[in-house]
């Protein structure tokens, strides 16, 4: 067989290095693949993907590896490759397009026709056979008769992509901003929604497949919740952390479920997911004392540091559903196979726990689920999975990631130091700590984050996601662990979203920045997917620090964002939780204790903003400068714009919190 070598070669991305020897002719998107394009007029095959995702694979092996393939794409297209993870703001326009143009969700692989001249789309789908199958045509049949349009309907095409073009206008505009901030009725109604859509039996939202949907959950559990509410959001939790979604031998969880009961899992792990569950899964620790959230939260660190945490103090991707060639082969297990490395005492608790007498869950092999309610002896849950887990170290791993995402490592350095703070897990403080630092010294320019780094380069500019995402993480790691320089940092991030993505005129902040390359529109993003929106994660946290320091610009706008979308949220408020929870706040803000001590032990309430400043440090900025030590401990106790006079003890801070005052 011939060895290929395409223009993916020299590419960062570990998903485009999977394609560098296709013998399709791939180009990474840019300037040269465009112009290539627009020169030789031929249509352009966009294909978006990422490294983790199992039927990119498939068509990859299928199609792309495929000689006989390869050459009809080569004939007759411009081939881009993209990774989604590296260029959502690719992604998410066109992943509109197929929802436009198909009247369906679409997903990975994504396939869109690109006329060269313009980048508009012509066609748009995902995954596609080599052969007829299911309803869809084979790959290369699509692409000749796709091509034979493009040449002989040009005018046709035009037609429909100005329609197109007027449609992501109306996207990119969106509603009319409201008058006022929409009042706290959408956050029942998202209550409501929910309450329908909620599994009493097996939990989560919804039948199969199940996601582990982590803002729906932080709203649950959030301010101003319902104790409907909460009850849902932890029974969702303990039945994922029971579940087979969760690796019950080495710790995370998985992207989702394919079944209704949390068993089968699609075996791929991403940082976004775990770097959200964590936290939640501290919170329910902490409001319950039920040991089996702990757990969840502890093993899920434990994952994360042994395997996607690079040594400059960054965290890796995802990791692959694959291993040999079969997803989830890694993960899963034989009866035999489990009965060999333990002793048999624990095997008969395994038997029982795993429900190794009924039948395989998964291709003749069992994918661990637990069938108990949580409460077999954690000594003994330990003990087997520490056997386990040593017999299946060996084998072949699925591939990893090792790209570091700052949005996803902003998330991370959330979940470390919320969860850390929450568990008194000073270790896991740390890490957020480590990690914040690896951003700042790694990806920030002084006024700017990079969107990627690998191997010691960072790149891309980054999107309102990182900035947002960063800015709450550094917000969070403050009342961990108080460092001016964080402080310092996060006025910057917000400075940096005011500047440069904001939208002045209808409020809100786009996706990408001012001076970003020029796409065919411009997204607004409100709605969450497998992570919250950033509007309404830099919503919250605008709000945050503009309380904290006295700053009206970024409460400000805040305010603007939750008017331009209470359209949004008005129509489909469930799905605009990362809103909600920052809509919540702009109506009830949640106490904000300042302390001003030298003493290493202090902790402030965890159901309130809290930041312990040493005595000594000076300078400090807005209404911070006010709040100045008179002692060995002084408190501030702020609600919204009113604070208190200063409190001289830890007793006098508690009275003033149980008495609202």
């Amino acid at each position: 067989m011939p060895t290929h070598r395409n223009a993916l070669a020299d590419a960062p991305s570990p998903y485009l290095q999977q394609h560098a020897t296709n013998p399709v002719g791939w180009l990474p998107w840019g300037a040269e693949a465009l112009e290539r394009a627009r020169a030789e007029d031929k249509p352009i095959l966009l294909s978006i993907g990422y490294s983790a995702c199992h039927w990119c694979h498939v068509m990859a092996h299928e199609s792309f590896e495929d000689e006989a393939t390869a050459q009809v794409m080569n004939d007759l297209y411009v081939n881009i490759k993209v990774d989604r993870e590296e260029r959502p703001d690719l992604d998410k326009i066109y992943q509109t397009v197929h929802q436009v143009m198909q009247q369906r969700g679409g997903g990975w692989p994504l396939t869109v026709l690109l006329d060269p001249q313009d980048l508009m789309p012509f066609f748009a789908g995902t995954y596609f056979p080599p052969e007829p199958r299911h309803g869809l045509p084979a790959f290369t049949q699509l692409l000749r008769q796709a091509e034979h349009v493009f040449r002989d309907q040009r005018d046709a095409i035009r037609q429909q992509t100005a329609s197109l073009a007027e449609v992501l206008g109306r996207i990119e505009q969106g509603p009319p901003a409201l008058d006022a901030t929409p009042g706290p009725r959408v956050m029942a109604a998202a209550r409501k929604e929910l309450a329908n859509a909620y599994d009493v039996e097996r939990g989560g939202f919804g039948h199969a497949p199940k996601f582990p949907q982590p803002t729906l959950l932080a709203f649950l559990l959030g301010p101003g919740r319902d104790e409907d509410g909460e009850a849902m959001a932890l029974f969702t939790l303990r039945r994922m952390a029971l579940g087979g979604v969760r690796d019950q031998v080495g710790g995370g969880f998985c992207r989702y479920s394919v079944d209704r009961d949390w068993c089968i899992p699609h075996f791929e792990k991403m940082l976004y997911d775990n770097a959200q569950l964590l936290p939640l899964y501290a919170a329910a620790a902490r409001r319950t004392g039920v040991p089996l959230y702990r757990d969840a939260a502890t093993t899920t660190v434990e994952w994360l540091v042994r395997e996607m945490r690079d040594p400059a103090g960054g965290f890796y991707s995802a990791l692959d559903a694959d291993s040999e060639g079969h997803e989830g082969k890694f993960y899963v297990w034989s009866r035999d196979e489990i009965e060999a490395v333990l002793d048999p005492d624990d095997f008969a608790v395994a038997v029982a726990l795993f429900d190794l007498d009924g039948s395989p869950n998964f291709e003749g092999r069992w994918n661990p689920h637990r069938h108990d309610d949580g409460t077999t002896d954690p000594a003994v849950v330990a003990r087997i999975r520490t056997a386990l887990f040593a017999a299946r170290e060996p084998r072949v791993r699925p591939g990893r990631d090792d790209k570091v995402l700052t949005a996803w490592n902003g998330l991370a350095v959330a979940g470390l130091a919320r969860a850390g703070r929450l568990l008194d897990e000073p270790g896991w403080v740390d890490l957020a700590a480590e990690c914040l630092d690896f951003l700042r010294r790694e990806a920030w320019t002084g006024t700017r984050l990079r969107a990627a780094w690998k191997d010691g380069h960072a790149y891309l500019d980054g999107y309102l996601d990182d900035h947002a995402f960063v800015l709450d993480g550094t917000l969070e790691l403050l009342q961990a662990r108080w460092r001016r320089a964080d402080l310092d940092f996060a006025i910057a991030l917000a400075e940096t979203l005011l500047a440069h993505f904001e939208d002045p005129e209808r409020g809100g902040f786009h996706f990408t920045a001012a001076d970003h390359e020029q796409l065919i529109t411009r997204p607004k993003p409100f709605g969450d997917d497998a992570v919250p929106s950033g509007n309404g994660v830099a919503a919250r946290a605008l709000g945050r620090l503009g309380h904290l320091l006295g700053e009206p610009r970024y409460l400000a706008a805040a305010g603007r964002v939750l008017r331009a979308a209470g359209a949004l949220l008005e129509q489909a408020p469930s799905a605009h939780s990362g809103l909600l929870l920052a809509l919540a706040e702009h109506h009830a803000p949640p106490a904000q204790v300042v302390v001003r001590t030298d003493a290493t032990d202090v902790a402030c309430p965890t159901d309130a903003l809290g930041f312990v400043i040493p005595t000594g440090e000076n300078d400090l900025p807005g209404a911070l400068a006010t709040m100045a030590a008179r002692g060995a401990y002084t408190a501030f106790l702020c609600r919204g714009t009113a604070c208190s006079a200063p409190l001289a003890s830890p007793e006098a801070l508690n009275a003033a919190l149980e008495t609202g005052a």
